[in-house]
């Protein structure tokens, strides 16, 4: 296994955005009886999501986030050299979102912008292209943007994946400082199991028809999607999790020569309360090192991690600490990180 060993490169300021619209998951009610509905959320430990309207895409949660930050911060913005944004909800299929947001962050035209299609391991994956791009002589700063509007692929009359995802957006300010010592990367990838989360038709393998936009009963259970909205074999992937996720974060502590007890925070992706508690379980982790915003926005995929960093450690990253990032799910994808941060700026929650 390689790992990716970055120096002198970190996180120095963090803002996030969410839809104003508020998903009370225990009256959405409309496909499913409330008995029923109260079971799911109950075990999955998601009270509420944030649901973007028709208008609002991805881009302009990060757009939200990240002019908040750099308004916070004060920064320069002619100083940006790089912007990636991570996102499977793109704007458009093409131009790319990236270089759409350069535009309207008013970024100078030297900066390098573009885009990473990642799922939930993707702020990961993003960081780690950043960290790559800020070791070279001449980058001062740089913006990592990750965004989602999940609830705009997912049917709401399948009851495996309703309750599950929102939509958010982050901007992760990336500098060079001494103070950010050594950051540790495992990046990892299974397309053999790919199709445990997809969508199957409206890309180019299988374009968009009449019969791909229909909806359809899936299974016995009476679930209902068509094949251009996101699909899901939860036992599958839970299975997927519990036998390599545990094992890299192990291995990915090993290998930096430190263990748990020296990790101040453990933020997962947040797939679902009951798949976060058996990490905990498995991993024999404090869970007060476990910050959660499962409960208040739902799984937001690659955006998760970063957002319960800015809504749920917003005061607690003044001092150096130590922090292990972890995220999986589609691809199959995994991948870990241990980070440094110092004087972490985090602007307040932007609700659009």
């Amino acid at each position: 296994m390689a790992y990716l060993e970055y120096k002198n490169v970190g996180i120095s300021g963090l803002a996030a955005a969410v839809p104003g619209n508020i998903i009370d998951n225990y009256k959405y009610t409309t496909y499913f009886d409330t008995e029923s509905v109260k079971e799911v959320v109950d075990k999955i430990g998601i009270k509420e999501r944030r649901f973007a309207d028709k208008d609002t895409c991805a881009s302009d949660l990060c757009f939200a986030a990240a002019d908040k930050l750099l308004t916070d911060m004060n920064i320069d913005r002619t100083e940006i050299d790089l912007l990636v944004f991570v996102s499977q909800t793109p704007d458009y299929k093409m131009p790319a979102t990236s270089i759409i947001l350069q535009h309207r962050l008013n970024l100078s035209k030297s900066a390098i912008a573009f885009d990473v299609n990642m799922g939930c391991s993707g702020f990961i994956y993003g960081l780690s292209t950043v960290y790559s791009y800020m070791q070279q002589h001449g980058f001062r700063k740089a913006l990592l943007l990750d965004g989602e509007t999940r609830s705009k692929v997912y049917s709401p009359k399948d009851r495996n994946t309703a309750f599950l995802f929102g939509d958010a957006g982050v901007a992760a300010l990336i500098e060079k400082d001494e103070k950010y010592e050594e950051s540790i990367f495992s990046l990892n990838s299974d397309g053999s199991r790919g199709n445990l989360i997809m969508i199957h038709a409206g890309g180019y393998r299988n374009p968009s028809s009449i019969e791909t936009l229909k909806e359809k009963v899936i299974d016995e259970h009476g679930n209902i999607r068509s094949d251009e909205q996101a699909y899901m074999n939860g036992p599958d992937v839970f299975n997927f999790l519990i036998r390599e996720v545990p094992k890299d974060v192990k291995n990915t502590l090993e290998y930096a020569e430190t263990d748990k007890e020296s990790i101040d925070y453990f933020v997962f992706h947040q797939a679902n309360d009951y798949i976060n508690s058996y990490l905990a379980k498995k991993l024999k982790l404090d869970k007060d090192k476990i910050p959660m915003s499962i409960e208040k926005f739902g799984n937001t995929s690659s955006v998760s991690i970063p957002l319960t960093i800015a809504t749920e450690l917003q005061d607690k990253l003044d001092e150096k600490r130590k922090v292990l990032l972890c995220g999986f799910g589609v691809g199959l994808s995994w991948a870990t990180a241990i980070l440094n941060f110092k004087n972490c700026h985090i602007s307040e929650l932007v609700e659009i």
